[in-house]
């Protein structure tokens, strides 16, 4: 009896597990617009709105990076509890000189406030942002610089501004550069550990820390030149601004500035005052004209609202920065970028493409991928134009050799053109520990993969993969003449793996023309014969409740309601199966 009622009731519970079904999909669909609707206002950012007697607060504190995103608000919010520091977020170099752009242009903007001496960031954004400031005060607007402390390159932006201050119990790193890098060698000889190195160019020294001891000439050669370069470009610009000259600024960096006392910045002339904080106030009144200001920082300011363009024609923005990863990672990824690409090239209001590049380098494969996106865009009949930021080495010069114009800074890192590999052999170390490896293959180098990591390569082996490294170089080479329209010879001959200033690189040819991401859209513009244009921008800024839904469960809202819907509506056996286990 008992049995047949189980068996009868089946189907009733099949009928019940689809109702059950339909409605956790209809509840899950009103808890997202629940929660959208109740969290939308916490988390979007409102429209600034530009009160007259304004000043933008530069903050110089945090990571600079080439892209700003929406501020996290809940990471704001959790910066208010007590016993709490909310991490230091990161800033956007597009929007840092956007915003000078604009207040440079608005009269209800006064001037600039720099705040603080601890933004993390490279030369050639530094001087990006410096020589906006200095566009800034051609205005005849002013600039007030304040911090506790100052890093080296931060007082290298700061020393533009009419009036420098300090605290009293502060310092300013005028200390010179250095290039320094740990070497393992010797630790991987102790725990029994072979560094096997395959790679092609006299000057790629990224590999020199598993195998030398020490820098080579070669790798010396090259850092002192670039090292010099920028420390060149620091002393003449900070010489200018401060009205003193390069042998005094030099013979401060000699005194190791950054360990002296305060009141020595100002009779070297590299500060203005002494003063705390409370006291800024006083000197921007006093500035400004008036006691009533108000202070906007760079999230606030970029959310002033512009005046788009109604132009039909687009000029596309793509920006790529980080280590270029094939697949999967944090920074280029040759996927994610393609796909930004592809829907560039299907867009016909698109007519030119300027591709903002700050990038060490990374996987070759990726590269030669991104490459070949570019290459589909100038098919098309698009303009493409590169904007160098700190770095466009090895593999970020790679995805940028086939622009039709390169811009840098001067003092961008580039070319670097070369390539490597490096297989660890944990030979010895396996001996060490009493690991022992056998097997069984059906051809000759079956067990390559095995034998490289554990046993080391035979010559044979080695030298299959060297001519594997010398093609990639090869393939790099020659990707390289094609988009410079000069000879494979050529850039062997500036290649090698030498990292190049932008200033030198051209003279060589690896570079056309020095100016920044403005200069870059400008020329793209010219190049695509239009006038009338609006910017758009890839990646799109990411929105803060798609962003907090993902962290749930690693997917946007869509994706997830999509996905439930799928499984509720063509897997109602797994379903049910489901139901079944939570029934019991």
């Amino acid at each position: 009896m008992i049995k047949i009622k189980q068996t009868e009731g089946k189907p009733r519970r099949k009928h019940g597990c689809l109702w059950t079904a339909i409605v956790c999909v209809l509840l899950y669909v009103g808890l997202c617009g629940l929660m959208g609707y109740f969290m939308g206002d916490l988390l979007s950012t409102p429209v600034t709105k530009l009160e007259a007697n304004g000043i933008y607060q530069l903050q110089l504190k945090g990571t600079l990076v080439e892209q700003g995103q929406e501020e996290d608000p809940f990471a704001a919010l959790l910066g208010e509890l007590p016993g709490y520091s909310a991490p230091e977020a990161n800033v956007g170099l597009d929007d840092i000189l956007s915003n000078i752009r604009l207040a440079k242009s608005d009269d209800r903007i006064l001037g600039i406030y720099l705040d603080g001496g601890s933004l993390s960031m490279g030369p050639a954004s530094a001087k990006a942002i410096r020589d906006a400031l200095l566009d800034f005060k051609t205005s005849g607007k002013w600039i007030i610089a304040y911090a506790s402390n100052y890093g080296q390159m931060n007082y290298y932006l700061a020393s533009v501004a009419d009036k420098v201050c300090l605290n009293p119990t502060g310092a300013i790193a005028w200390n010179g550069l250095t290039a320094q890098k740990m070497y393992y060698t010797r630790l991987f000889e102790k725990i029994g550990v072979e560094m096997q190195i395959l790679k092609v160019g006299t000057f790629k020294s990224a590999v020199e820390p598993y195998f030398r001891t020490s820098m080579s000439d070669a790798d010396r050669l090259q850092t002192k030149q670039y090292l010099s370069g920028i420390w060149e470009e620091m002393v003449g610009a900070v010489a200018l601004s401060r009205n003193l000259t390069d042998q005094q600024l030099n013979a401060y960096a000699d005194r190791y500035m950054g360990l002296q006392p305060a009141e020595d910045y100002l009779t070297c002339g590299l500060a203005d005052t002494l003063i705390y904080r409370q006291s800024v106030d006083s000197i921007l009144r006093l500035y400004a004209g008036t006691k009533d200001y108000t202070l906007y920082t760079t999230s606030e300011l970029a959310h002033v609202e512009r005046t788009e363009s109604k132009a039909k024609d687009k000029v596309a923005v793509v920006y790529m920065e980080g280590n270029i990863y094939s697949e999967s990672g944090e920074g280029i990824v040759d996927k994610q970028v393609l796909k930004q690409l592809k829907k560039i090239q299907q867009d016909d209001n698109v007519k030119a493409v300027v591709l903002r590049v700050n990038s060490p380098g990374g996987s070759a494969d990726a590269s030669e991928q991104i490459w070949h996106g570019v290459q589909l865009l100038k098919e098309k009949g698009l303009p493409v134009v590169v904007s160098m930021g700190d770095y466009a080495a090895s593999g970020g010069y790679y995805i940028s050799c086939d622009a039709d114009y390169i811009y840098a800074e001067p003092t961008t890192l580039t070319g670097s053109i070369g390539i490597f590999g490096v297989v660890p052999n944990w030979g010895k170390l396996r001996d060490k520990v009493g690991l022992d490896i056998d097997g069984v293959s059906t051809n000759a180098h079956s067990d390559l993969e095995v034998n490289m990591v554990y046993k080391g390569m035979n010559p044979e082996e080695e030298a299959m993969m060297q001519r594997m490294i010398e093609r990639g170089y090869d393939l790099f080479t020659r990707r390289c003449a094609e988009g410079r329209h000069t000879t494979q010879d050529t850039i062997k001959m500036i290649g090698e793996g030498r990292v190049w200033l932008g200033k030198d690189a051209i003279g060589i040819g690896l570079v056309d023309c020095l100016g920044n991401i403005d200069d870059a859209i400008a020329k793209a513009v010219e190049l695509a014969g239009i006038e009338q244009y609006k910017t758009v921008y890839y990646p799109e800024k990411k929105d803060p409740m798609e962003e907090l839904l993902k962290l749930l469960d690693g997917s946007s809202p869509e994706e997830r309601l999509l996905r439930e819907a799928r499984a509720f509506a063509k897997e109602p056996r797994r379903m049910m199966q489901m139901e079944r286990i939570i029934i019991q």
